[in-house]
């Protein structure tokens, strides 16, 4: 893909990102390209790089059933400063917070450089004053958790008045259950683990193991606390849901499905065990490991 919008000479001060599952490394035949052009600074509506930077993502990403979710979150353009200065207060959208955070913890570029500069300009805005040794970046650790929560609240939002019958609520609950886990879990381990270092080692861990994906976090986190045959379970029960989505057939059968008639179905009775497998995993890492201090210090409060 980056050789094919290579050919094209998409303008070098702008990013063609993608997030989600290409981000995580998952990307099956049906994933949707959650994708954006990302530019350094606010820019005019009809800036003409920005609408040049666009037409070559479109060419590419997101056709037919793979276009971007219908909340307008991507299949947009969007800048870095927006991000990196408002956040919290009334500026800081829905919108902008899940742009901020997915960012930060699941995306890669495609071209140009202001991807990475980016994320470089967002995380330094999160470690620029309070970091302390010893301890997680609570300024990070807060909005990460603040973000954690506004899934699963706008997950409820979303589907309030469809009386259990929007097609996407079981879909949703089955990545509330599991990719968005991983999606928390994948920023706060790492975050809870700076507990260990001194304030001048905390950058450039975070650095490295954010910019690793984040079932790699997970699996690195595991084998640091020496819990191998725990992290081998969750990891199984995680790899199980990703057959489950590159099976086309299952995946069909998934979306067919209502609130109404979920549990009637063996699909998604399979899917329940697999996120409580996983969440087990996750909180043994979290309260039966080493990291166990960190998570109930700072976790919660």
């Amino acid at each position: 893909m980056e050789g094919k919008l290579a050919a094209e000479a998409p303008p070098e001060n702008l990013s063609i990102c993608v997030f989600g599952s290409w981000a995580r490394e998952e990307l099956t035949a049906k994933s949707d390209d959650d994708w954006a052009v990302l530019a350094p600074e606010p820019f005019a509506t009809y800036d003409r790089e920005i609408v040049r930077a666009m037409e070559i993502a479109q060419r590419h990403l997101g056709v037919d059933d793979r276009r971007p979710g219908e909340q307008g979150v991507f299949g947009e353009p969007f800048d870095v400063y927006t991000l990196e200065h408002n956040i919290g207060l009334d500026a800081d959208s829905n919108t902008n917070l899940t742009r901020r955070m997915l960012l930060l913890l699941e995306s890669c570029g495609l071209s140009g450089q202001t991807r990475d500069a980016g994320w470089r300009r967002v995380l330094d805005r999160y470690l620029e004053y309070g970091v302390k040794p010893y301890h997680p970046p609570r300024f990070l650790l807060n909005d990460l958790t603040r973000y954690w929560r506004t899934i699963c609240v706008d997950f409820e939002g979303k589907h309030r008045d469809t009386q259990g019958n929007d097609p996407k609520w079981v879909t949703r609950n089955a990545k509330l259950r599991t990719a968005r886990k991983l999606l928390f879990a994948g920023g706060l381990i790492p975050v809870l683990l700076c507990s260990l270092f001194d304030a001048d080692e905390i950058d450039p861990f975070l650095t490295t193991w954010l910019k690793a994906p984040p079932l790699d976090r997970i699996a690195a986190a595991f084998l640091w606390a020496e819990s191998e045959p725990e992290g081998g379970r969750t990891l199984a029960a995680y790899d199980r849901w990703l057959a489950i989505q590159a099976n086309s057939d299952k995946r069909a059968e998934l979306a067919a499905l209502r609130r109404d008639t979920r549990h009637d179905s063996p699909l998604f009775r399979e899917i329940k065990e697999i996120g409580e497998l996983f969440e087990r995993g996750l909180l043994a890492l979290l309260f039966e490991s080493p990291l166990a201090g960190p998570a109930r210090r700072f976790g919660v409060f």
